[in-house]
């Protein structure tokens, strides 16, 4: 595995884990009865968006470096 392909797949843990604390968020606040997303999820969802885009690029350049 390339050093990029490797750096992906610890980007895909990173994903993982945010992803599940975002649930872990949103499960607490239902049952607290909050009706509103909490903006710490609210947070940690953009930060995993941020990890998968980061993801996607990684993965189109190690694509070009392998066609090179």
């Amino acid at each position: 595995m390339s050093d990029l392909g490797h750096i992906v797949e610890q980007l895909r843990s990173v994903s993982e884990d945010l992803s599940d604390h975002a649930i872990r968020i949103l499960s607490e606040a239902s049952r607290a009865g909050e009706t509103r997303r909490p903006e710490s999820e609210r947070s940690i969802t953009q930060a995993r968006r941020a990890v998968e885009k980061a993801i996607a690029l990684l993965e189109r350049l190690e694509h070009t470096n392998h066609d090179d």
